[in-house]
């Protein structure tokens, strides 16, 4: 990743380069990311294809001015961070589902990430309704945080990361490689059994804390208390208005869930 790549990401967060790998700098950049790129699998319904190289990852947030899931959010963050001077790892998570079931392998990405002050941090932009900030990574007691409180605690040599005391994902802690989760990108991109294929979302947190999120027509703003409204879109004209002002993604059409297309 070269300057003019780190500096056209910086740009898109609204960021200026840290002088030093702090963790302060690590939460400020962690939450500006959560804020302006977007939670969103709109590329699985739009048929194109979910690419986890650096190119298409820092072309997809930077020039395309879009979102994604996971592995592109993650895996985008982990370049900029790296570029920035954070020992970063990426970790692999399988998804708590009903009846604590888990989900795939490689189901989740998840980063480690290393500060010259403040330890070892698990950063995640890309699990949608989640912490705000980078959780310690080493800490095994409640952490408060505007998302809720959340927790870090020891599952049979891997880690549960716990938000208001239900278990979100396992995370196993030997590093991997960004290569390792193409097979879930894939598996999440095409399977009829992913809830990505079934579903469209696009969802960001706002700068009062609160939370916009469209999934198909409905569109969904959540306050910093809590309080929700839910309004049903109309027109596409409409839909489109939502993403370009609410999200910043720039569509010729609105998407659709492919449904039948999968499998």
């Amino acid at each position: 990743m070269n300057p003019t790549h780190t500096d056209a990401y910086l740009r898109r967060l609204g960021a200026g380069r840290p002088a030093r790998p702090t963790a302060d700098a690590l939460r400020d950049l962690h939450l500006r990311h959560l804020r302006t790129v977007p939670f969103e699998n709109l590329s699985v319904h739009l048929g194109e294809p979910v690419v986890l190289e650096e190119e298409a990852l820092l072309g997809k947030v930077t020039t395309g001015r879009r979102g994604g899931f996971c592995y592109e959010l993650n895996g985008a963050f982990a370049l900029l961070l790296t570029s920035l001077g954070y020992d970063v790892q990426h970790l692999a998570g399988r998804v708590h589902g009903e009846e604590g079931r888990l989900g795939i392998p490689y189901d989740h990405l998840a980063l480690r990430v290393r500060t010259v002050d403040g330890g070892d941090l698990i950063a995640d932009v890309g699990f949608g309704a989640h912490s705000h900030r980078p959780l310690l990574f080493g800490e095994r007691g409640d952490q408060a945080d505007p998302g809720g409180t959340f927790r870090v605690v020891e599952a049979g040599g891997d880690l549960d990361v716990l938000r208001d005391g239900r278990p979100q994902y396992r995370l196993e802690t030997r590093p991997r490689t960004l290569p390792d989760f193409r097979a879930g990108a894939w598996w999440h991109s095409t399977s009829p059994e992913s809830h990505f294929t079934r579903s469209l979302v696009c969802s960001r947190i706002t700068e009062d804390g609160g939370r916009i999120t469209l999934s198909g027509r409905t569109l969904t703003t959540t306050d910093a208390d809590g309080h929700k409204t839910v309004r049903e879109l109309g027109a596409d004209e409409e839909v489109l208005a939502v993403y370009r002002d609410g999200f910043g993604i720039g569509l010729r059409q609105v998407p659709t869930v492919r449904g039948r297309q999968f499998g």
